[in-house]
């Protein structure tokens, strides 16, 4: 099984595999077609006040990352709901909406899958 990233915005392609989308909030300006989410799993998005405290600045990231892992933890329902997905499919994409690849919450949910025995 593969867990790959992917923002919102590309273009869907076959290759993606089973598509979640990992945001709390649906992306600005994104039809569902367009999208072509297969799971919105919001309840494993990062909190509303983590993602107000981060605001994607880059300087904050590391610190993003330590506390998301720690909701994450927290969170067994939802990461135990993605293990499933991510279990049941070949390839699984997380998809995000954040205009950063780099510093962003599906980075730190790819990682977090991979050091726990998810992906």
């Amino acid at each position: 099984m593969t867990v790959r990233i992917k923002r919102v915005y590309e273009p869907a392609e076959e290759a993606d595999g089973f598509r979640v989308l990992v945001d709390r909030l649906w992306p600005r300006g994104e039809t569902k077609e367009k999208a072509r989410v297969d799971l919105w799993l919001k309840e494993v998005a990062p909190s509303t006040d983590l993602r107000h405290w981060f605001h994607h600045e880059e300087r904050l990231f590391d610190e993003f990352a330590e506390r998301y892992r720690a909701e994450l933890d927290a969170n067994g329902e939802a990461v135990r709901e993605l293990r499933d997905v991510v279990g049941q499919h070949p390839v699984v994409t997380l998809v995000y909406g954040a205009k950063d690849e780099e510093h962003n919450q599906a980075v730190v949910l790819r990682d977090y899958l991979a050091a726990t025995g998810a992906s």
